[in-house]
């Protein structure tokens, strides 16, 4: 079976806030709110990847230092098996923008249970609301 390993970041605001992505309506889940983030690229840390993509979906800059691991999810995604790598983060640079989203929004960790999630994103609730 082959592993898809996928970044993703809990950008915590100074009200302890998460910032949430909603999955646009050309992509599969679409209208499904996520951590922005994304694929590791072969040859990448999953690290780099999720500065990389932090920038390319929200447009702002930070630093593998600024990211702390949080924890992981494991799901079967249809023919493979998706490891997805939540990391908390709460420096950077600029204002995020959904630029590959169909909107941002900020929440407290208690109110992404109300959210509709991708399964994998699910498990990572529970883990936030006890870190954040």
């Amino acid at each position: 079976m082959d592993m898809l390993f996928v970044t993703a970041a809990a950008l915590v605001d100074a009200d302890g806030r998460v910032l949430v992505q909603q999955r646009s309506a050309d992509r599969s889940m679409a209208g499904l709110w996520e951590f922005p983030g994304g694929k590791v690229e072969a040859g990448e840390t999953p690290e780099a990847a999720l500065v990389r993509e932090l920038h390319e979906e929200l447009g702002i800059e930070t630093h593998t230092a600024c990211l702390a691991p949080a924890g992981f999810a494991s799901e079967p995604l249809g023919s493979k098996h998706l490891v997805l790598l939540l990391y908390i983060c709460r420096k950077w640079k600029g204002t995020p923008a959904a630029l590959d989203a169909d909107g941002l929004k900020w929440v407290r960790p208690v109110q992404l249970h109300g959210l509709e999630m991708p399964p994998a994103d699910k498990p990572l609730i529970g883990l936030l609301e006890a870190l954040i």
